[in-house]
């Protein structure tokens, strides 16, 4: 079955309901928040209700939908839809799928400069028409640019990047101040007529069960600790979607891209629920019956596998009309802002290097006075990159590479000083 996109061309919103229930039981652990607890709310009839799921989370877990955790990548049938893979080096690697604010992740637009880096947020402040120099302070191109913007090349430069971010929205507070896509696709779950399974059980210890006889105690996480958990029983546990078409149509992506968007938001919400409902340890949820699709009424829902296929047809379509980026994985090498210059005494004694001409600007020699020995100097702060660097200038000098090695690890485990970065994250 091919979605029949003619259908939906006076819907402003696609409705979609699923009737849910716990795998095994009847109890379910709902979402909670620190400072709330588990999110009850009453409605004016009196009825109880419950938040089981909320739209953040929600979001979070169609995106993953289309992730393949084993394999790091998209699942196969979507290779070539666009995204951004950010190489933090030792810290490990992370992508626009995967993180939190997507495209305005503070690992694309902070930290020092890195050659891929530049590369990215030139083309993409091009492709907006924003000049694509950077500010003196930060690495966060042009905040508060005055004037008019150009929304609809912002909104082809989102998915020609990162296609995603039209989906679950994106605010690029860190580009020009006012650059925001509003969610496409949004869910939550709620529980209906809830009534409190209050449980509980013992932590317990079989080395100390009674800690304090050896001036210990249960925070440093010794001895027999009981606790209380509250659980939930529902009548009704239902997840609710809305994908909006009439945002997705404003856009003007072009055919191809709005139907592409389309499939693959349902997409996200038949694998969500197909294979996405383990939420907690002790919230494991199944659908009963069918998905329903309540606006329009009567438009025929695809499964799983036909939507996948024509997302796969549509990502075609689209690189066939250049309307994505080539390649489609864009990765770019993220840096931590420069902690400051380092400076490292040396044993006296110490020969001075042959530093090759590509390093000078990142290391230094600083002479030997009469009562100080010579100094390593690092202007530009320290990375793994540089230390391994430097540290093959001093082969077999042990005291050398130890204090490299320790200047490191302290650079790492500390957080960056005050240096003119602007270190802000989004709001």
């Amino acid at each position: 079955m091919t979605l029949k996109y003619a259908e939906l061309k006076n819907t402003p919103r696609l409705l979609l309901e699923a009737e849910l229930k716990p795998l095994q039981g009847k109890r379910f652990q709902p979402t909670g928040f620190a400072d709330l607890g588990a999110a009850r709310y009453t409605l004016p009839d009196g009825t109880e209700m419950l938040l089981v799921e909320s739209a953040q989370s929600v979001a979070n877990r169609m995106e993953l939908a289309c992730w393949d955790e084993a394999e790091e990548k998209l699942i196969p049938e979507l290779n070539g839809l666009p995204y951004v893979r950010v190489d933090c080096g030792e810290l490990g690697k992370t992508n626009t799928i995967l993180e939190f604010h997507r495209l305005n992740s503070p690992y694309i637009w902070e930290g020092a400069e890195t050659e891929s880096g530049n590369a990215f947020r030139k083309a993409f402040l091009d492709d907006i028409g924003l000049r694509s120099a950077r500010k003196k302070k930060g690495d966060a191109g042009n905040d508060d640019v005055p004037g008019l913007l150009d929304f609809g090349k912002f909104h082809k430069a989102v998915f020609k990047w990162d296609t995603n971010s039209v989906l679950h929205g994106l605010f690029l507070e860190k580009v020009a101040g006012r650059l925001r896509m509003t969610r496409a696709l949004s869910g939550f779950i709620e529980a209906r007529k809830v009534v409190p399974a209050e449980s509980g059980g013992v932590k317990n210890d079989q080395i100390l069960p009674s800690p304090k006889q050896l001036g210990l105690s249960a925070d440093d996480g010794f001895g027999n600790v009981p606790f209380h958990r509250t659980e939930f029983v529902a009548e009704e546990i239902k997840a609710y979607f809305n994908i909006d078409l009439a945002l997705l149509r404003g856009y003007g992506l072009g055919e191809s891209a709005t139907k592409l968007l389309i499939a693959l938001a349902l997409f996200k919400i038949r694998r969500f629920l197909s294979t996405g409902l383990r939420l907690r340890t002790a919230c494991d949820l199944e659908v009963i019956g069918e998905v329903k699709l309540i606006r329009p009424e009567g438009f025929p829902l695809p499964t799983d596998g036909e939507l996948l296929s024509e997302c796969k047809t549509l990502i075609a379509a689209c690189q066939t009309d250049n309307l994505f980026s080539d390649p489609a994985v864009t990765v770019v090498e993220w840096k931590r802002p420069n902690a400051g210059k380092i400076e490292l005494e040396l044993p006296a004694g110490t020969t001075e290097p042959d530093v090759p001409d590509e390093m000078k600007k990142r290391i230094k020699w600083g002479r030997a006075t009469k009562n100080k020995g010579p100094k390593l100097i690092f202007p530009e702060g320290l990375d793994a990159d540089v230390a391994e660097r430097a540290k093959a200038l001093f082969v077999g000098a042990d005291a050398v590479i130890k204090a490299i090695d320790d200047a490191l690890s302290k650079q790492i485990e500390s957080p960056p000083t005050e240096n003119g970065q602007d270190g802000g994250g989004d709001q």
